[in-house]
């Protein structure tokens, strides 16, 4: 396979407000090969805007590994960082007005990063001519963006984040404030450049549709990968035939959820899940007949442990406080292991 384009190993992201630290990404695990388009969802909180933002180099990872089209972001100096973001990275966000300069027509506003880049003249308007063609706007192109609709101000804001050519399109709720006829035209926009360039895409987005219109969608939960969806799509089968004896055919997706497991072997089972089998803190875990069965610890086994050993473990089970419970996990094996 060849080298992916993305690869976070245990990325860890802490924000420090005043005394306070704050773990936004948790050993988060995540591979995209190039030329994929692919969805990141995930409640608020969950650190979805935060990895976008680690890998449009927006913010420094505090831990682990992330390489972006062979660059090391955590080892980049400033100027590095900079440049990195100038030339490999585009970006497209949720609100127009941070998308686009409002005094400038679509035609500028496509412009403005090639100029800031030092590219001038005619070279410049052809090529912002011809990303507002692939976005479906030429007739468009000098209007400002108080006469242009919220989807057309979008698809403007696409042009302008692939004017420097970037390898990777970084997409953050960009249907957020679309109605759903609206927001289907910017991902038919986003699977079209896909398709027709090989751009890497990734959409943070809270649709639940999302995963009809990408290759896969990954969710995250507590700044973990927890599942990734995958769309496969069926065999096309043989419709009857019609009264003029033709025959159709029609595809049918088939969308597969599939749990997450990192490097180190973890894996975060769904809430439902857990909640059905009353899972709580510990659970115990075999292999039978190459399947591997998790069932729950029963409640008097608890009592089996020390007592300080006890009253810690049912602290972290009624804090749901995932550093404790970490600790804790290490503090069971090294008993076991005496």
């Amino acid at each position: 396979m060849a080298e992916p384009i993305i690869l976070c190993e245990n990325l860890v992201k802490i924000y420090k407000i005043q005394d306070v630290e704050v773990l936004a990404l948790q050993g988060l695990e995540l591979t995209v090969q190039r030329g994929e388009l692919m969805g990141i969802v995930g409640a608020s909180g969950s650190g979805k805007s935060t990895l976008m933002n680690v890998l449009g180099g927006l913010v420094r990872p505090s831990a682990g590994k992330t390489i972006v089209d062979g660059h090391d972001l955590l080892k980049l100096s400033d100027a590095q960082i900079n440049k990195y973001r100038r030339e490999k990275v585009g970006f497209v966000w949720q609100q127009g007005a941070r998308n686009l300069i409002p005094y400038l027509n679509a035609l500028e506003n496509v412009e403005m990063p090639m100029t800031l880049a030092g590219v001038h003249g005619r070279r410049t308007r052809q090529h912002a001519a011809e990303l507002l063609e692939m976005v479906q706007l030429s007739h468009r192109r000098h209007h400002k963006l108080g006469q242009m609709s919220g989807g057309e101000q979008q698809r403007v804001a696409i042009a302008v984040a692939l004017a420097n050519n970037p390898r990777i399109l970084l997409a953050d709720e960009p249907t957020g404030e679309l109605d759903s006829a609206t927001a289907l035209t910017i991902y038919e926009a986003f699977q079209a450049l896909n398709r027709e360039l090989g751009l890497t895409i990734l959409i943070v987005s809270h649709d639940p549709t999302i995963a009809r219109h990408v290759q896969r969608v990954m969710q995250i939960r507590d700044g973990k990968a927890a599942s990734e969806t995958v769309r496969r799509r069926r065999q096309p089968e043989t419709a009857t035939a019609t009264v003029t004896g033709a025959a159709s055919e029609h595809h049918d997706d088939h969308f597969e959820e599939l749990v997450v497991l990192d490097s180190v072997g973890r894996l975060q089972l769904p809430k439902q899940y857990r909640e059905a089998l009353n899972l709580h803190g510990r659970a115990r875990m075999e292999l039978v007949d190459n399947h591997l069965i998790i069932r729950p610890v029963p409640p008097e086994d608890l009592h089996q442990l020390p007592s300080e050993l006890r009253q810690q473990v049912e602290a972290a089970e009624e804090k749901e406080d995932g550093r404790l419970q970490q600790w804790l996990h290490k503090l069971r094996w090294k008993k076991v292991i005496e």
